[in-house]
């Protein structure tokens, strides 16, 4: 079924992007309760799926997550990056009624199983805390990394083409006509549902665990969002290739790692994925490696590429014997 979500000219100005911690919190408890998510995924969910099943709160994460997923879920971000900790105290908060209103809405049934909305919020508050310290914290940084190249992109686009080319680029899915923007779901038949933005304006947010598939809040609050598969996910949980003890030590580990990944032309963003560390740390290391003499680096319009130089292969080449 699409989705039809109307902008105003007032609200269309008032698009942003943003990055939610706690809604990749919940999406990742989703796909390693086995429901959504995808193959590339797949290293992750096998490392996560015996930490979850000591989860204390585990039926009740079931009840919420094992079908269409209760919207005061995911609240939206009131900036780029807010802390886990603040939204979840935000989820803590979520008016009772609201709460009520969703579980019925998106579990029918099933929302009997479930405690007076005061309880509910307070364990599932608790248990997407654990769930994040356990499962997401000790990826976060690559995740993060992944999730801020994209929203580096994105930016870009909208410079570049305005809101019509962000949105051009943003998914197969995603379509803009003047005033509306409709998100197809994967079956095309059936009525539209319509949803208002309420004069709060559009929130587009990057997710790694929602990865391939766009979600879209049917019922917002404040301003209406959209939860779209981040670019660079496929790499996110290749493992790193080895470097040389001896260079780690001489250049630091994560400049000896860049060199090591430099073998093939790479952008800035898409070594900060690699890695799991910010752009600008990124940026940092290059420079220190560019004037050694070790990585060359050649700008195409706003993207720059970099290539390590046939003194940085040497540096990196495994001594023979």
């Amino acid at each position: 079924m699409a989705v039809e979500i109307r902008l105003s000219a007032a609200e269309v100005a008032r698009v942003r992007l943003a990055v939610s911690p706690l809604a990749e919190t919940v999406l990742g408890v989703r796909a390693a309760l086995g429901v959504g998510g995808h193959e590339v995924h797949r290293p992750w969910v096998r490392e996560a799926q015996p930490v979850l099943a000591e989860e204390p709160q585990l039926p009740l994460l079931r009840t919420l997550l094992e079908g269409c997923l209760p919207s005061f879920l995911f609240p939206v971000p009131e900036e780029r990056l807010p802390a886990f900790d603040a939204e979840v105290a935000g989820l803590r908060t979520t008016d009772p009624a609201y709460v009520v209103a969703e579980c019925a809405a998106a579990l029918g049934a099933r929302a009997g199983r479930l405690p007076e909305p005061a309880v509910l919020l307070e364990r599932a508050a608790d248990a997407l805390t654990r769930c994040h310290a356990r499962l997401v914290a000790p990826h976060w940084g690559r995740m993060r990394a992944v999730l801020e190249a994209d929203l580096g992109r994105r930016a870009v686009a909208l410079v570049d083409g305005g809101v019509e080319g962000l949105f051009a680029q943003l998914h197969g899915d995603v379509v803009w006509r003047e005033g509306e923007l409709v998100v197809h779901g994967r079956r095309r038949s059936g009525a539209a549902w319509t949803v208002e933005a309420g004069g709060h304006g559009l929130v587009l947010m990057p997710s790694v665990f929602g990865w391939p598939d766009v979600i879209v809040d049917h019922s917002p609050r404040t301003a209406a969002s959209i939860r779209y598969p981040a670019s660079g996910v496929g790499l996110l949980w290749e493992q790193p290739r080895p470097t040389s003890a001896g260079l780690a030590a001489v250049l630091g580990r994560t400049r000896a790692a860049l060199l090591s990944e430099l073998g093939e032309p790479l952008s800035t963003p898409d070594l900060a994925a690699r890695l799991g560390v910010t752009a600008g740390a990124v940026s940092q290391h290059l420079g220190a490696l560019r004037a050694a003499g070790l990585v060359t680096t050649r700008r195409t319009g706003r993207t720059a590429v970099h290539l390590r130089t046939r003194t940085g292969t040497v540096l990196t080449a495994e001594p023979s014997g």
